[in-house]
């Protein structure tokens, strides 16, 4: 199985390595530049793919680790993003880029990417949009068998909204890029690429990849109201049983008489 995913990932730095690959990387980068900037702590992970540059080198954050789970140049944590080593709410921003669609459990690497991210911490998933031109080109792929995307498992934004809910995290944004594929030459290519940056500004439906932004929300703790009456004879009151019978003053000496005893 890890033999398996390290293919996967081997075949998809590939075609992130191709013209249309390093278009769709660079686009990311630009939508991303802007969240990267404004999220501070002290450690940032991405999980996934690189294309040769992870987006995590866009943070300020001096500690960025890349995870993959085979080692290689530039790796700094090889593990299987379904068990993460890494102590629970230690990382404030990570990147999950495609980890979530070539595995078998990705409710489960959602599921450790949330353990480990701190309270409030910023959350980046990049993953390809099924309903697109791309999206329908890599389905077709994967019915042609082709190595690489017939092991694809597209998720939907929708679906990965609703498991972000489930999981506590709350969705800001989200960012759709690559509605149209580059091709061509010349000033029609720059007229398509054009095209292509106005649609991802308006963050249409139909942008071939996604960017969900999203940041992990801690509820206050709830304590059941059973748990407290089992505990009442415990509790100490803050009204009194009796009430106590008020003390009666010493009276005052006059006035008069005090300022005789100090000029005596």
């Amino acid at each position: 199985m890890q033999t398996q995913c390290n293919d996967i990932y081997e075949q998809l730095e590939t075609w992130y390595s191709r013209d249309n690959g390093q278009y769709l990387m660079s686009a990311a980068r630009v939508a991303t530049q802007d969240l990267l900037d404004t999220s501070f702590g002290y450690h940032i992970l991405q999980l996934g793919v690189t294309g040769g540059r992870p987006l995590c080198q866009l943070s300020p954050i001096n500690h960025q680790v890349y995870c993959a789970d085979s080692a290689r140049d530039g790796i700094g944590l090889v593990a299987d993003p379904l068990e993460l080593p890494l102590e629970s709410d230690s990382i404030d921003t990570i990147i999950a880029h495609h980890c979530l669609e070539f595995t078998d459990n990705p409710h489960q690497v959602l599921r450790e990417i949330q353990r480990v991210l701190t309270p409030q911490g910023q959350l980046l998933i990049v993953g390809f949009n099924p309903v697109s031109l791309l999206g329908c080109s890599t389905r077709m792929r994967g019915i042609l068998r082709d190595p690489l995307w017939s092991k694809h498992r597209p998720l939907s934004e929708r679906r990965l909204r609703d498991w972000l809910n489930l999981l506590g995290c709350e969705v800001l944004g989200v960012f759709r890029l690559h509605a149209l594929p580059p091709f061509g030459g010349g000033r029609f290519r720059q007229l398509i690429a054009s095209c292509d940056a106005w649609l991802a500004r308006h963050s249409l439906v139909l942008g071939g990849v996604y960017i969900v932004h999203a940041t992990k929300q801690v509820a206050g703790a709830h304590r059941p109201r059973w748990s407290l009456r089992s505990r009442s004879d415990r509790l100490v009151s803050l009204v009194p049983k009796s009430t106590p019978a008020p003390q009666t003053r010493s009276p005052r000496r006059k006035l008069s008489k005090v300022k005789g005893d100090l000029t005596a």
